[in-house]
């Protein structure tokens, strides 16, 4: 579609060109972007580092600063990861406390 064509649109209740009801759709789509405790794009895959210590609730454990954690996966909130680790089942931590290694 050219950005000539204008397009109703439900959710907002507005007509808006064809251009930028396409960007927004596929920003949604894309998901919300994560981002690490620097301010780096985290991605499913990464290795990331705590920057803090943290006392893991349940396992009688403290993950001290400098821990490498290795193939994050995004939870799809805004700011937890998925990851795993020696001894801990369903690790899931904030973005805000690890930085992309």
């Amino acid at each position: 579609m050219a950005d000539d064509d204008y397009v109703y649109d439900e959710a907002t209740g507005e007509w808006m060109a064809a251009g930028d009801i396409a960007a927004r759709d596929a920003a949604d789509a894309a998901g919300p972007e994560v981002r690490d405790a620097v301010g780096n794009l985290l991605a499913d895959g990464d290795s990331v580092v705590l920057v803090k210590d943290l006392n893991v609730k349940g396992a009688g454990q403290t993950l001290k600063v400098g821990t490498v954690i290795k193939s994050i996966r995004l939870t799809g909130d805004d700011q937890e990861i998925d990851c795993r680790f020696e001894g801990i089942k369903g690790l899931v931590l904030r973005a805000e406390f690890v930085r992309k290694r």
